[in-house]
Formats: structure tokens, sequence, C-alpha cells
């Protein structure tokens, strides 16, 4: 798609915008090198069932083979970097007057790409926490194969992500409502909008009277006057959306 190819209206809108609301799925950190959820078991992994190792039931039966996992994620992601779709979002928040960042992602990419203010849904899996009141932990020792515990308190060590059956952190839940009821143009990045309540952002917006755009390879929503359908990479589309708006 070049930059003629956008349609004139979503340009004018985008120019126009005073609040411009963004959600991101796991489809824009894939185009960084890292799995998505479902596609990260390989080698010795590949043997489990990642539903089965992100529950707090599973932290519970064996909290060391937990901990061995998302150890072993953390170091995917320590080795990435963020592509043309995290930097295209940081120039959004450059130009528009307000701007909120909303991600399902636990990579910390769109930070280490300059975005501010991120609201992270389901945590980050580079902070570690203790699992009894959930106070964040930056330093600690790893002994192979034994439990690995807060060296103040002795408490277990989780990571800071959200685990299924877990509740999201309300502060973040409301802050992303708020932002897609009070929005102009709402942007869905790289999401299937399957997973709840992150999925129903977008359907919030439209219902508020903000513009839809889904950047997508496939499509996640029926198109209309308020639904814009931008089907590929985010990494490609963003940055030839933005030169397309704002000339950067």
């Amino acid at each position: 798609m070049t930059h003629a190819d956008f349609p004139a209206a979503l340009l004018h809108r985008l120019r126009h915008a005073r609040h411009i609301a963004v959600l991101t799925g796991a489809g824009i950190s894939a185009e960084s090198g890292i799995p998505t959820f479902r596609h990260a078991q390989t080698g010795l992994w590949s043997q489990y069932d990642p539903l089965e190792l992100a529950t707090p039931q599973a932290f519970q039966r064996n909290p060391r083979l937990v901990w061995d996992w998302y150890a072993w994620r953390r170091q995917l992601v320590a080795h990435a970097q963020p592509n043309a779709g995290h930097t295209a979002l940081v120039a959004i928040q450059r130009h528009a007057p307000q701007f909120t960042l909303i991600t399902q992602n636990v990579d910390g990419l769109h930070q280490q790409a300059g975005s501010t203010a991120v609201i992270e849904l389901h945590g980050n899996i580079r902070r570690i926490k203790r699992a009894d009141d959930g106070v964040i932990v930056t330093a600690w020792t790893e002994t192979e194969g034994e439990l690995v515990r807060c060296p103040q308190t002795g408490s277990l060590l989780r990571p800071d992500v959200v685990w299924f059956g877990e509740m999201l952190p309300p502060d973040a839940l409301d802050a992303a409502r708020v932002a897609a009821q009070t929005c102009d143009v709402f942007f869905s990045i790289g999401t299937s909008g399957l997973v709840e309540p992150a999925g129903s952002l977008p359907r919030l917006a439209l219902h508020a009277g903000a513009t839809l755009v889904v950047v997508n390879p496939e499509a996640t929503f029926a198109p209309h006057n308020d639904v814009y359908l931008l089907q590929g990479a985010a990494g490609v589309l963003l940055p030839q959306l933005v030169a397309a708006v704002w000339g950067d």
C-alpha cells in the first residue's frame, strides 16, 4: 500500500483528531521475531502446553518449572528489538494532541522504542514480583534446580504478568476503557480481538463515535463508514500512514 492508497477521509480524520488511542497485540511483536504465545514452544518446551504453564495452578504445582519457562521467554524478549511499527507509534504520539497506547503484549518493546505512559493490560515479562504480595523485586539469586525467592522476605518470585484465571490490573483496564470512550480515532493493531476484555475495546470506541482503524494481515472487522481495514504488517503500513498524514 502506498500513500495514495490510504482513503483521504482517514487521513483527514487523523490530521484533525484530538485524541488517538491504540491497542496492540501479538502481531506487532511477532514482526520483531517474538513468537506469539501459542507458538512459543520450541526445543525443550515443545512438550508443554503454554496454557498449562501460564496459570496460578501451574505455579502452585511446580513453581520452578514455570519460572524456567518464563526465564526462557525473557531471553527471547531480551534479544528482540522494536520494529518500524513500534517507532511509527512513537511518531503518532509526538503528533497527536492526546495519545493513549494500550498493549496486550508483555515484552516492553513499546517503551524500548520510546513510547511513554504505556497501559500494560497483561503486565510485563521483564518485571519480577513477589508471589504473595505483588511487590516488584529487582535483584535475586538463582541456584539451579532450587526455587527462586525474594532475598528480603523469602517469598517465591514470579513474572509480573497476568495469568489465565487472574484479573487484569483494574487501573489499567479502567484507563483503557476511558481512552476507548473518549478518543476520536482508535487503532487495533496486530490483535485478533478475541481475548477479553481487551477485545471489547474497539467495539467500545466505535459505539462512542470513534473512527476505528484495524491494522492486521487478516480482516477482523467488517468495513463500513467508521471502520478502515489496513491489511498488512504494522511495520510496513504504519510508517507509510504516518508519512501520508504528517509528512514524516
